[in-house]
């Protein structure tokens, strides 16, 4: 089976808010900026205290929390589709991309930019019977293209699938694939225009077409395979009128699909009426014996699982439940003969490996496979008669080799400190593929040998960077409660701690999400022109097991916060940059992060970057998954977590007559993750409030979603105006330094 993260706990990361953006695949700098550091007087930063805002309309309305009235003056906003909102959406875009017209150096970084982004990319191949399957982005294309080869061949195979054909504006995504285990059908998904919502196809391999199989309404699902058919999640089609982008999604489902039957005669597997939240997620192992169905409850942070044997007809329609409680993250790493293998962190904080007979399911017959130690086991691979572990230690991945009974058999060389990810493969497989990144080492991929022990480079991109000219450090920096956390800080050698440098401190923080170390492209013209790239591990993250996680979790999301301001100050304090020189930065639930810390301590930082941010911590549970959130968060229907999130909610804790750092919120019309209603109601309330001299802008994607699948030029754009935006405001002018 493959699993090198779980399957539910690689869903519920990236649905969690969404994980962050690692973006292990992006390309790379095709030629570095010149050596000449970013001069401060070059562009005298901008300040602007009268744009121009659309006028928002404010409403009398009011909630009371549990006896606590709280107003709520921009509710109308939370409609994307009325006339009202598109009207404001448009004037606010039209005040943001005036404003971003004006910065002189906006198209060169754009082209630079493009210039970076252009060259050959590849994702991790995956071996399914005599061929090879892998993803290629040529350089601009807007989404990668699927190709298929001989195993062995040299060069380039053959297009399978190309998802720039799927629509005319490359905003629909091929975002999963999933064989068959006799490899002669392949099941995919797409989703359009960011959407979470996917349609599932079916590829007949030997022939290369597609057959008439479509299925719809599917949402935080995989795809299952067992002989000629699989079992997938979704949700009842949404009902005439309502919002399939914002409505509350509700009693998630298991089916049984076969193979040339209409979705309508599809079989119902697993549901639970008297549970409407919550995901029911199906996986089958490799051999098609065990089905599994992960279930959480929409309130606790881990999961059960319903297991049946589909061998045994004594069986039929029963169930055996594995875990006690929805407390602990329970998940299915293979099996050896009639054995589960899970991968845990019930009584394991840092995880471990056990095997369970499901005839005897009851926690005393549990078997350690892997005891969990002092490294956080963050993903397991059942491969080739051996397990492929992969732990981190201090956010940097060690890959470790097993036999089937834990036997401990060697360490993976991997050619730096940074991230791998892959191993995924069959229990027949000799080989296996991975990637291997950091923030300066482009992402390549390594072939890697099971018997031999041997990794050899399967694809390397061909780019102009030198990653001898940076170096990366890690440093331990204590935060309010005395609390060592570790950081990522990247640069030029050379540097000059002189206060000076243009620096990027980004972080997520929570949903037992590990931030590890990766390249990007879009970075890379940050740390060209001089800049600092600054990457905490906050507490809430995965880095160090459940312990660091809960401690970044309700009640203590205070605690997370706390992390990422003392990193601003350890940046000052040890010399890297100033307030005037630092932006902040964060997506999701880094917006959150962002907007909590922009409003606690607005004099922190000269430049936020919050983009698709959970902002209204009050209401967050109304909108489509949000209530999964619930666990993380807390939320307002209980009172003490009221009173918690009414603390630091960004829109609840914006001040009349404060000034606030220059601010450019990024959401998208159709994110239907974290609604684009909590950036709308921030941006409006903000601009009410702010009493600076620096811009509050919002820059609001079309037929964009969540982050997932958005199209090359769309990430291009979106980069360019970022940092248009940090340097405009800073004062600063990387256009002399651009060739």
């Amino acid at each position: 089976m493959k699993a090198s993260r779980p399957i539910l706990s690689a869903t519920l990361a990236v649905l969690a808010a969404c994980g962050p953006a690692k973006q292990l695949n992006q390309p790379t700098a095709t030629a570095p900026l010149t050596e000449k550091p970013v001069t401060e007087n070059a562009a005298p930063a901008k300040s602007v205290a009268k744009l121009d805002y659309p006028k928002a309309r404010k409403v009398d309305h009011k909630d009371d929390y549990h006896g606590t009235s709280v107003a709520d003056p921009y509710r109308w906003l939370e409609d994307p589709d009325s006339p009202e909102t598109k009207q404001w959406v448009e004037a606010e875009n039209k005040v943001t991309f005036g404003y971003l017209a004006q910065i002189p150096y906006r198209d060169r970084i754009r082209e630079r930019l493009t210039q970076m982004w252009n060259y050959e990319r590849y994702g991790v191949p995956q071996e399914e019977g005599d061929y090879l399957y892998y993803q290629k982005n040529d350089g601009l294309q807007n989404q990668a293209v699927l190709y298929v080869q001989r195993k062995g061949q040299t060069g380039e195979g053959e297009v399978l699938l190309d998802p720039n054909k799927f629509s005319a504006d490359g905003t629909t995504a091929l975002s999963g694939t999933y064989f068959s285990n006799d490899h002669r059908y392949m099941a995919y998904t797409t989703s359009g225009g960011g959407s979470d919502w996917q349609t599932i196809h079916v590829l007949d391999l030997k022939t290369r077409q597609p057959l008439k199989d479509e299925l719809n309404w599917v949402k935080v699902s995989g795809v299952a395979w067992v002989k000629d058919g699989f079992y997938y999640s979704g949700y009842d089609a949404p009902k005439a009128g309502e919002n399939k982008l914002a409505g509350k999604n509700e009693y998630h489902k298991v089916y049984f699909h076969k193979i040339g039957t209409p979705q309508s005669a599809d079989k119902l597997v697993y549901e639970n009426k008297q549970m409407p939240l919550g995901f029911r997620i199906a996986s089958v192992t490799e051999d098609e014996r065990f089905l599994v169905v992960y279930l959480t409850d929409g309130k606790s942070d881990g999961n059960k699982l319903a297991v049946r044997d589909l061998t045994d007809a004594k069986q039929a329609g029963k169930w055996i439940t594995l875990g006690s409680d929805y407390e602990s993250d329970i998940n299915l790493a293979g099996n050896v003969g009639g054995k589960l293998l899970l991968y845990t962190n019930h009584k394991a904080p840092r995880y471990r490996v056990v095997s369970v007979d499901p005839k005897q399911p009851q926690e005393a017959s549990w078997k350690n496979v892997l005891p969990e130690t002092e490294n956080k086991l963050e993903g397991i691979d059942q491969v080739g008669g051996k397990l492929v572990a992969t732990y981190l230690k201090d956010a940097s991945s060690l890959i470790k080799v097993y036999d089937e009974q834990g036997k401990f058999l060697h360490d993976v060389q991997l050619p730096a400190l940074g991230t791998a990810s892959g191993f995924g493969g069959r229990k027949e497989s000799k080989t296996v593929y991975y990637a291997f990144t950091s923030f300066t080492y482009p992402t390549t991929i390594y072939k890697y040998d099971l018997g031999t022990n041997q990794s050899t480079v399967f694809r390397a991109p061909k780019v102009d960077v030198n990653p001898q000219d940076y170096v990366t450090t890690q440093v331990f920096y204590q935060s309010k409660d005395g609390t060592k956390v570790p950081m990522f800080i990247t640069h030029k050698k050379g540097v000059k701690l002189n206060g000076q440098n243009p620096t990027y401190l980004y972080a997520y923080g929570g949903f037992n999400v590990s931030l590890t170390p990766g390249f990007s492209v879009a970075r890379m013209l940050w740390l060209e022109n001089g800049g600092i790239l600054a990457i905490p591990n906050l507490r809430g993250g995965g880095e160090y097991g459940e312990a660091w996680h809960k401690a970044g979790m309700t009640p203590n999301k205070q605690n997370v916060f706390d992390d990422f301001i003392a990193a601003a100050e350890y940046l000052k304090v040890q010399g890297y940059t100033s307030a005037e020189k630092l932006s902040i930065a964060g997506g999701s639930n880094g917006g959150l992060l962002v907007g909590a810390t922009m409003t606690q301590k607005p004099d922190l930082c000269r430049v936020a970057f919050p983009a698709v941010g959970v902002m209204d911590m009050l209401r967050y549970q109304k909108f489509t998954i949000g209530w999964n959130w619930a666990p993380e968060y807390g939320t307002s229907d209980n009172y003490e977590q009221f009173q918690n999130l009414y603390k630091f909610s960004p829109l609840h804790n914006l001040k009349p007559g404060t000034s606030y750092p220059a601010t450019m919120i990024t959401t998208a019309d159709h994110d239907d993750r974290v609604v684009p209603a909590h950036s709308f109601k921030f941006a409006a309330t903000l601009q009410e409030a702010n009493n600076g001299p620096w811009p509050q802008l919002i820059r609001i994607d079309v037929n964009a979603g969540h982050g997932a699948g958005k199209s090359t030029k769309l990430q291009i754009d979106e980069w360019a105006d970022v940092w248009s935006f940090a340097y405009y405001n800073m004062g600063l002018n990387p256009y002399q330094n651009l060739r």
